[in-house]
């Protein structure tokens, strides 16, 4: 009797053992897939650059196998092996990888996906375009990696730091919001129009995009820039080669000398990486575009 009465005690004393997590069964992804997954992924690769932002923001580092050749943030991602390039990965070095998960985008939706899901590898596409479906994206990646709640932290984090930049901005009159012009090259000239995450930048932190009757990324005449007078120039710096050569054009460039941005000394660069990858450091990129324009509003607050 008191050996039975020990052991129940024993028992009773003993915590249950935690619940494995499990993902959802299936979840839909952001092409709208739904994608069935039976176990938490342990062996992930990511086919983008903001992909792996994601992964190593939510602490999965041991998780990520694989990555693109493109994958320099963190710099612990450029030690992960490498299957090629964004948009040409090499799915046999996929393959050999042995990856339970594998994160895609939209540019992998027509080819790359249906390789992947005839060798029987779950494939799940983020494909966000403006700041809200960002935070989305690091939802979901949570949701189906059991990191629900590090993607929880790291999502209210981004939305307070959008919304000191917006609540500075939100009621600005028109007048008050300075002209925009975003370099993405310069030769032939480029820029982004509406529906671009450059042009949500501008628009949330303050400005006025002078390209925003344009779709997209795409050319822009030297007259237009000239004719709408940026009060602001931004231009993005370390794509590829070609290193600061758009911050450079639109420092030099002779025929852009007497804008206002010009004759005011406010042409600025910004990396490339922060303000084109739709990941963690998107808000950095935010902060960046709010403190360009609006350089009055954020002295005072630091």
């Amino acid at each position: 009797m008191a050996l039975t009465m020990l052991a129940s005690l024993f028992i009773a004393c003993v915590s249950p053992a935690p619940e494995v997590a499990s993902p959802p069964s299936e979840i839909t992804d952001q092409l709208g897939r739904v994608v069935g997954l039976d176990r938490i992924p342990q062996r992930i690769i990511s086919l983008a650059p903001s992909n792996t932002e994601i992964l190593f923001a939510l602490g999965l580092v041991d998780r990520v196998v694989g990555v693109t050749e493109y994958c320099n943030y963190p710099p612990e991602a450029k030690d992960k092996p490498s299957i090629g390039g964004f948009s040409t990965p090499n799915i046999e070095a996929l393959v050999a990888l042995s990856p339970d998960l594998i994160l895609a985008t939209s540019i992998h939706a027509k080819r790359i996906i249906p390789q992947l899901e005839k060798r029987g590898i779950a494939v799940f596409a983020l494909a966000p375009q403006t700041l809200a479906e960002v935070l989305e994206a690091i939802t979901l990646v949570g949701e189906i990696t059991g990191r629900e709640s590090e993607a929880s932290g790291l999502v209210a984090e981004m939305r307070n730091r959008v919304k000191v930049v917006t609540d500075k901005m939100d009621n600005l009159p028109q007048e008050q919001r300075p002209r925009v012009f975003y370099v993405t090259w310069h030769d032939p000239l480029k820029t982004s129009g509406s529906g671009t995450r450059h042009d949500e930048l501008i628009q949330k932190a303050g400005g006025t995009n002078i390209a925003r009757d344009i779709s997209g990324h795409a050319d822009i005449s030297l007259e237009t820039v000239i004719e709408a007078n940026p009060e602001v120039i931004i231009a993005g710096v370390g794509m590829g080669t070609g290193e600061d050569l758009p911050f450079q054009f639109a420092k030099t460039e002779p025929r852009l000398r007497n804008t206002d941005a010009r004759r005011n000394n406010r042409v600025y660069a910004v990396d490339v990486d922060l303000a084109g990858r739709p990941g963690p450091r998107i808000v950095d990129a935010l902060e960046k575009f709010a403190e360009f324009i609006h350089p009055e509003l954020f002295k005072q607050a630091r």
